[in-house]
């Protein structure tokens, strides 16, 4: 069969005769037919052709060159078969023939198995191989670093190993570099390597300072990240967009829209990897603008589904559903993702009802939901109080897709049953679950405890919160407030004297707004906005309108003992309140009011949108840390269920 393969790929395929002159090998010639056809088959393929003139070659002790090995060897990996590279393996150590042997010996196809097996994840039989190399270079040790640096659970090996082809006397390149730095771990370890990335002179290389942001913005050190950048003499894409990326992925959105600008006053043209961390930046803030100015350089990746999965899950968590539901509609094609988001993006904008409309058309017309789906279709239910549809869809996630229930969707259970004030439901269903509850579970239902003023079930929940997580201090405040709520004040003051013992402080309230580009926070209580008199003036004209329409402050959300007039005052002046106020001072005729809010809005603050939204005539639309609140007409998407 071997010789007929040759047949072939010489030009040749009759049978009898031609396949025993295809054989025959001329020594007048210089290279031997099974030579050549191997060598084509080894870049071209079928893989299985190449693979069945092995033993050929080893018969007639054939010399192959080591660089139609290497080519074998790729292929073999695009072919995603890691048995035909152990059989690759076998014919280059073995003993068949000298070719096979003089093979062996070749550093250049050894490094290439030691490649293949760090690419199909076999990192035994990558470092085994290394091991019993009798020469290593730059190549070796670096794609033994590189490949320990990508996996999980033992990046601290890389280290090691980096350390040991110093002592080994082998110079690191940039490659080897830019592969440790994705290994560290602490601050120490990367100021270290820096130092030496500074001694051998590869500072300068974009390649290794593209490495070096990405390292520092991993550790959350974004100024160290912003001078390695602001240092360099050139940049080029690839730079930008680490950049870009490490400041959307921490959380610093301005920063990263910032950055998107000044790459293209540079004249850089953004390709998806940019837009993607763009359009991350924009959900992270109300800068819904902004996102659409993003939407247009997405326009030219007109089949780019991850591009178009960025922008709609962008939409959603900006508030703007109307965008999200119209993008999604004429999307050429839909994957699990486009799904999952959508049915997500409305459930957190209060359209859980819609959430479970797009759920059924995907069971009939889309791909099969997968784990991330199903969560968003019980956050659904959760946040619509749709009790029994929540247990059907949790109790029929493994029959009907094969979806084992995951921590995440027990939370939404606990979470479902917490906020219908099913607590005792919820308790016996952690308590029922095939793992052991974490702290973000009884986090949930500690909430819940608040919400349903069940002080006993709470001090429960905290203490279990305590035990997983000791420095815990949002179980007490949480637990404070809880107390608070049901004004057993001495209760409340030993929560509140043990969060003043471990010197923490509680989070203020802060809303955010966007206006001209440019984002504007308020913080409770604060009156330091450079418009704070206009702002003052406008919540007095406010609160005029909406008292003549029935609204009272409701004190009860005070989480203090004081007078009930200092209770009105503190009201007054919520972090959403002066976003709402500072809003309609510069409403545009047709466009909503958005805003953007660290904590969930209380009751006080739920009721004055609802009515301003009627006075006034604006949609408000507010987003906390979970979801979102859309005002229109004095009424709330969230039907008062939050």
């Amino acid at each position: 069969m071997a010789a007929s393969i040759v047949c072939q790929v010489i030009g040749r395929s009759t049978p009898g005769p031609s396949r025993r002159a295809c054989l025959h090998y001329d020594p007048h010639h210089t290279t031997h037919p099974l030579l050549v056809a191997f060598s084509r088959l080894c870049v071209h393929g079928p893989l299985r052709d190449a693979l069945a003139l092995l033993p050929d070659l080893a018969a007639a002790g054939l010399r192959v060159d080591p660089v139609a090995i290497s080519r074998l060897i790729k292929l073999c990996v695009r072919h995603g078969t890691p048995g035909d590279g152990r059989l690759i393996h076998r014919y280059v150590y073995g003993r068949g023939g000298n070719g096979a042997a003089q093979s062996g010996s070749s550093l250049f196809v050894s490094n290439s198995l030691v490649s293949m097996y760090a690419k199909f994840g076999l990192l035994d039989d990558a470092l085994k191989l290394f091991d019993g190399m009798p020469q290593r270079n730059v190549v070796s040790w670096t794609t033994v670093v590189a490949a320990l640096a990508n996996a999980s659970g033992i990046k601290v090996e890389a280290l090691r190993f980096f350390v040991a082809m110093l002592r080994d006397g082998v110079a690191p390149n940039m490659y080897t570099f830019s592969s440790v730095l994705g290994a560290c771990s602490t601050p120490r370890v990367l100021t270290a390597l820096h130092g030496s990335i500074i001694k051998v002179g590869l500072d300068s290389d974009v390649f290794v300072r593209s490495s070096l942001i990405d390292a520092y913005m991993k550790l959350e050190d974004l100024d160290g990240g912003r001078r390695v950048f602001d240092e360099m003499v050139t940049r080029d894409l690839i730079v930008w967009n680490s950049i870009i990326a490490g400041f959307a992925q921490s959380g610093d959105g301005v920063g990263a829209i910032e950055l998107f600008m000044r790459m293209k006053e540079a004249g850089f043209l953004s390709n998806q990897g940019t837009l993607t961390s763009v359009l991350r930046a924009c959900t992270g803030m109300v800068t819904l603008e902004v996102g659409r100015q993003v939407h247009a350089h997405v326009l030219k990746y007109d089949k780019d589904l991850i591009l178009y999965n960025a922008l709609v899950d962008m939409y959603c968590k900006c508030g703007s559903v109307q965008d999200a539901d119209a993008l999604f509609s004429r999307m050429p094609q839909r994957d699990v993702i486009s799904w999952s988001t959508m049915i997500s993006g409305l459930a957190q904008n209060g359209r859980s009802i819609e959430a479970l409309k797009v759920f059924d058309m995907m069971r009939s017309e889309g791909p099969r939901p997968n784990h991330i789906t199903m969560t968003g279709v019980l956050f659904a239910c959760s946040h619509s109080g749709l009790v029994e549809d929540g247990w059907y869809y949790f109790r029929s996630m493994q029959k009907l897709f094969g979806i084992q229930p995951q921590r995440e969707h027990c939370n939404c259970m606990v979470d479902l049953l917490g906020r219908a004030g099913k607590l005792d439901d919820a308790v016996k269903f952690i308590h029922e679950m095939n793992f052991q509850p974490d702290s973000v579970i009884w986090r949930t239902l500690l909430g819940a405890c608040r919400m349903h003023k069940n002080a006993n079930l709470a001090a429960y929940a905290a203490k279990e919160i305590l035990k997983l997580e000791p420095d815990d201090q949002g179980a007490w405040i949480l637990l404070s407030n809880t107390y608070a709520d049901l004004r057993q004040w001495a209760d409340a003051e030993k929560s509140w004297k043990v969060i003043r013992d471990r010197g923490v402080k509680k989070d203020p309230g802060r809303s955010w707004i966007e206006l001209g580009k440019q984002v504007h926070i308020f913080i409770a209580g604060d009156l330091s906005h450079p418009c704070s008199e206009g702002i003052i003036q406008e919540l007095s004209r406010l609160f005029s309108r909406v008292t003549n329409l029935g609204y009272t402050p409701q004190t009860e959300f005070v989480l203090q003992d004081l007078a009930s007039e200092q209770k009105e005052d503190l009201l007054k002046y919520h972090s959403e309140k002066l976003a709402i106020a500072f809003g309609t001072m510069n409403a545009m005729e047709g466009k909503p009011i958005r805003i953007m809010k660290n904590l969930r809005i209380c009751g006080d603050c739920h009721t004055f949108a609802k009515v301003v939204s009627k006075s006034e005539g604006k949609v408000i639309i507010i987003r906390d840390p979970v979801r979102f609140h859309h005002f229109e007409d004095g009424v709330c998407s969230c039907d008062d269920y939050w």
